[in-house]
């Protein structure tokens, strides 16, 4: 799987477990991403395809290394251009 596919399975699994905001958005947890039995399967380096839809603007999060336990509360946002792009 390439990194293009890869963000746009990591768009399906946001759209899945996060939450609908207002605005159009997305939000799901890091914990709930890294915790997640089907991400398991689907991602063998999910924190590396986080940093690449980072870079294309696809999600925003704070900071730029996501470890598991000391990063689960980090929010990450699925922003509304690319939550209507995945439906």
């Amino acid at each position: 799987m390439n990194v293009e596919e890869e963000v746009g399975r990591l768009k399906e699994e946001i759209l899945r477990l996060g939450k609908r905001k207002d605005d159009g958005s997305y939000q799901v947890t890091f914990g709930e991403l890294f915790n997640d039995d089907r991400c398991a399967n689907i991602f063998e380096a999910l924190v590396g395809t986080l940093r690449a839809a980072k870079k294309r603007k696809i999600v925003t999060y704070d900071g730029e290394l996501l470890l598991q336990g000391v990063h689960d509360n980090v929010v990450i946002t699925l922003k509304p251009e690319a939550a209507g792009s995945a439906v």
